[in-house]
């Protein structure tokens, strides 16, 4: 039994594994918008705890409730994302998608540290798109004040995972194993917000989409029987090597440091 923080546990896969390590008898706290959702999930092993994770100072705040609820943390898995068809920009002055996708899992990643490191086998899992190699971190835009697109926004969140993944390994000191994890196109999200059209060419591919309960095994065997390696990184069935180019270590200390400085 151990404490699993669940980020987006409130829908689809991170809902799924939430409910699947309450099963296993961990205390599951799941970060989510949607206070609905989050209520019904809540009771017995789940804790929900509301919290904007496009927002700095809401993420920042549920970091230091955590730590301060929960000494030690055992696992911190990665899951919130949203689809946004039109750049909206949070009031940090911050593309949503950059802070929603990843600067929150930035953020979680390094807050939760001390709490991870006083578990006995700690690991983060970041369930993003390593091993796709389509897109880059715009390091002159990286808010996409120009040139925004959903997919371009995707893109470059999920190529910023891959590098923080990489950082954290690098700079963190941390006990804790980081597993980068790609499950495939899986039929789960909440896509209520998207156009009527978009939503169409979704569910028609979903016909062809792993089922949330293949996805989220191997996330599953990740706590268990935590990696020996700093960092893994899983596309799906494959691990990937260290060479792979999205897992660049210069690049990722450039992420780092260009983070650091947004984030002051």
């Amino acid at each position: 039994m151990g404490v699993v923080v669940v980020s987006g546990g409130t829908n689809g896969m991170g809902r799924a594994f939430a409910l699947g390590r309450a099963e296993r008898g961990d205390q599951v706290v799941v970060l989510g918008r949607n206070r609905e959702r989050g209520a019904a999930l809540a009771g017995g092993a789940i804790t929900f705890l509301p919290v904007d994770l496009a927002s700095v100072s809401e993420t920042r705040q549920v970091v230091e409730h955590i730590l301060t609820e929960y000494p030690v943390v055992d696992a911190l898995t990665l899951f919130a994302n949203a689809l946004a068809p039109r750049r909206i920009v949070t009031a940090d002055g911050l593309e949503r998608t950059f802070a929603l996708y990843y600067l929150s899992r930035y953020l979680l990643s390094f807050g939760l540290r001390p709490a991870l490191d006083r578990a006995t086998t700690p690991v983060i899992v970041n369930i993003a798109g390593v091993g796709v190699s389509k897109g880059e971190v715009h390091w002159a835009d990286p808010q996409l004040a120009s040139g925004y697109s959903l997919v371009t926004a995707q893109l470059q969140a999920g190529r910023a995972n891959d590098l923080l993944g990489v950082g954290f390994a690098q700079r963190s000191g941390s006990r804790a194993r980081y597993v980068l994890y790609h499950p495939g196109f899986t039929r789960s999200g909440d896509r209520s917000g998207l156009p009527l059209a978009v939503r169409g060419l979704l569910a028609a591919a979903s016909v062809a989409a792993r089922p949330v309960a293949d996805a989220v095994a191997p996330i599953h065997h990740f706590l268990d029987a935590p990696p020996a390696a700093p960092l893994t990184a899983v596309d799906r069935k494959k691990e990937l090597p260290a060479s792979f180019p999205t897992l660049d270590p210069q690049k990722a200390e450039r992420l780092m440091d260009l983070t650091e400085q947004l984030l002051t």
